[in-house]
């Protein structure tokens, strides 16, 4: 496993070994500890879960971190992102941690010799949430195969809509989408009446509407919106006893998710953001093995 930058990269083997090693590591494996390398996180849009929680991974790795601020950097003086980050390879840097607003931004990187481990791109993929968001699933119900999964919100504009489609289909369960007309993909699966599945599903994944990447012509009455396709207390309600209620934050209460639901019993969400720091910890020590660090 040379980079982590989309799910097809990954085999369904990786992908348990993955959430497993994220797993004993929460339990209190020992986390291998190399202090002679540096990691350098490439952060080119707002970031407070995946960038801090790579941090503290790398913190418990022992890995030195560069210090990269994209508004002090030389891209701003013209700067391409490929030669940015030749720079940080040939001064001695191991690893680059990149999030990027441009959809497959690696694939301009690809003569690089540093391992790439993507934080999001654009509206592509974000394999960081989805293998912690998997491993959040398996946590609570030993597999992934089989499971009954709705996706609510901004599909079109989500890259993790996009990631947790691809690699839950491919591992057997079933995902069905939510979603207003304009926020419709039809690349990925079918799009269902919220009220008709609500009550047959293992896993209600809530998305936030992005409004940074539409052009200001999307609008919606908050209060509306939450009506018709956020989960609402009375939708809440109809849930299985054992299902459980996803989002990958930012959240915005009482826009997709009622405000009191957020910390509800059935809300596995301030524990997703607990498993991103375990799941990114078992990304990066891979990384490390595989590629001879």
């Amino acid at each position: 496993m040379k980079n982590v930058v989309a799910m097809n990269n990954l085999t369904n083997e990786e992908v348990y070994e993955l959430i497993k090693r994220g797993l004993e590591l929460k339990s209190g494996a020992t986390p291998i500890e190399r202090r002679d390398l540096f990691a350098a996180n490439l952060f080119f849009e707002n970031s407070t879960r995946t960038k801090h929680s790579f941090e503290v991974a790398e913190h418990k790795l022992g890995l030195n971190i560069i210090n990269f601020e994209t508004a002090t950097s030389s891209i701003n003086k013209g700067e391409t992102l490929y030669d940015t980050c030749k720079t940080l390879e040939m001064i001695g840097c191991n690893l680059l941690v990149i999030r990027h607003p441009e959809r497959e931004y690696y694939k301009q990187l690809e003569k690089l010799n540093v391992p790439i481990v993507s934080g999001g791109d654009g509206s592509g993929e974000h394999p960081s949430q989805c293998l912690l968001d998997l491993m959040t699933m398996y946590e609570r119900f030993g597999r992934l195969e089989g499971l009954k999964i709705v996706i609510v919100g901004d599909i079109k504009n989500s890259r993790v809509a996009r990631s947790n489609y691809n690699i839950l289909t491919r591992l057997g369960a079933e995902v069905k989408f939510v979603c207003p007309e304009i926020f419709r993909d039809d690349s990925l699966g079918e799009v269902v009446n919220f009220d008709d599945v609500i009550g047959n599903i293992d896993v209600c994944m809530l998305l936030r509407v992005q409004h940074e990447r539409h052009d200001g012509s999307v609008l919606f009455e908050k209060e509306q919106f939450h009506k018709q396709y956020g989960l609402t207390v009375e939708r809440y309600k109809k849930l299985k006893e054992d299902a459980i209620v996803m989002h990958p934050a930012p959240v915005n209460r009482d826009v997709e998710i009622a405000d009191e639901l957020v910390e509800a019993d059935k809300s596995v969400i301030f524990e997703q953001m607990k498993n991103g720091m375990y799941m990114r910890q078992a990304i990066l020590e891979k990384i490390i093995k595989d590629n001879n660090l």
